[in-house]
């Protein structure tokens, strides 16, 4: 295409082993390494060097530790990536970092923009393309194969709207965070001017202790309402994977104690509290605290005898009829909700991530469950 301008050496030329254009200028060739991220013994070929600007072609199906290695060794990096599930770590260690120009911004949806979540960093900007700006195809043809995806849709919400999301196998596919999430504040004021009331709250705790996995100690603390809503409050949420001193069961203790009565001041009191019932560890711990401690807690073995379908199927009737909300400060808890999802090999049983805080508000809405909803919950 370029006739003399660029030669492509697939196999490596002279010097240079690796798949490459020489890109000749009056100023001297330049190389272009041409680099798959699917094949690890080649890419890692590129470490030794540092090199001007690297493109990754859809980053948010890459490998994580090539993105890691390669970022590190240019001067600019320029990326593209389709919409994704939102746990994905390329978005928290990198893309949810950048942020869009004054110009532009208000050409993406909010959603979108509110994940942008993480510590800005200098001169990482973040672009957003719709069909709009896709000059190439006529207005014909987007409307073509807009109206081909249904709406509704993963596939519509990813493709069409170009918004996050896991495309299959959600397990809370009716979680939407236009209908589903309140901002804190606003519940506080909605509080303090009495237009909302709170009959109950609660307060749960699913712990995971080791240091070589994803898995989180979360702590999550919620409200029931007068009007029989179940509103996740607040939450706090550990990793000993990002620790350099390892949390231990008597840590939690401390921590959990500190975020109930964080909360007991800026919502009220939850006197009966729920822990994982699997972790017995961390219950003698809080058991042995409440005997040389002042405390009006009750520390209960979480109720597992609903059976785990059954409390999904509770969440997703709740969700439908916006019976369970989230505050806009519970971002492990959105992020969860948003990425928790089916085996694929099975029908009816989710896969084992992505739950620790959806476990830890369970525990804590469980015992409450007939003030919660319609009304129409027998169990």
């Amino acid at each position: 295409m370029f006739g003399e301008l660029v030669e492509y050496n697939p196999s490596g030329k002279g010097e240079y082993s690796m798949p490459h254009l020489i890109y000749h200028t009056g100023g001297g060739d330049k190389i272009i390494y041409i680099l798959g991220y699917d094949n690890k013994a080649r890419w890692k070929k590129a470490l030794g060097g540092q090199y001007g600007c690297l493109y990754i072609d859809e980053i948010n199906i890459a490998d994580m530790e090539y993105i890691r290695e390669a970022s590190m060794r240019c001067d600019y990096l320029m990326a593209t990536l389709n919409p994704d599930d939102p746990s994905l770590p390329v978005y928290s260690e990198y893309i949810n970092h950048a942020r869009p120009t004054a110009q532009y911004a208000s050409d993406a949806p909010l959603e979108l923009q509110r994940m942008l979540n993480a510590d800005p960093k200098e001169g990482w900007v973040w672009w957003y393309f719709s069909f709009d700006h896709n000059a190439g195809l006529s207005q014909a043809k987007k409307d073509q194969i807009i109206n081909m995806v249904p709406p509704g849709t993963k596939l519509y919400k990813n493709k069409i709207l170009g918004l996050r999301g896991r495309a299959t196998g959600l397990v809370f596919s009716n979680f939407d965070r236009s209908k589903h999430i309140v901002k804190y504040n606003h519940v506080i004021k909605a509080v303090s001017e009495k237009k909302m009331k709170f009959a109950m709250f609660s307060a749960g705790l699913d712990t995971a202790y080791s240091s070589k996995s994803p898995d989180t100690i979360s702590m999550i603390f919620q409200g029931i309402t007068e009007d029989r809503q179940c509103i996740v409050l607040d939450e706090r949420v550990y990793n000993n994977a990002d620790m350099d001193m390892a949390i231990a069961p008597s840590d939690t203790v401390q921590n959990f104690i500190a975020f109930l009565e964080r909360n007991r001041e800026i919502w009220g009191f939850a006197r009966n509290v729920y822990i994982d019932s699997a972790d017995q560890a961390t219950i003698t711990e809080l058991q042995k605290y409440k005997r040389y401690n002042p405390c009006a807690y009750v520390f209960n073995n979480a109720y597992k005898k609903t059976q785990l379908i059954d409390r999904i199927n509770m969440q997703l009737g709740w969700l439908h009829t916006g019976h369970y909300l989230v505050t806009d400060n519970c971002r492990n808890h959105i992020s969860e909700l948003e990425a928790y999802s089916w085996k694929q090999d099975k029908d009816n049983e989710p896969e084992d991530c992505n739950d620790h805080t959806i476990n830890a508000s369970q525990y804590g809405f469980l015992p409450y469950v007939k003030m919660i909803g319609t009304g129409e919950n027998k169990q």
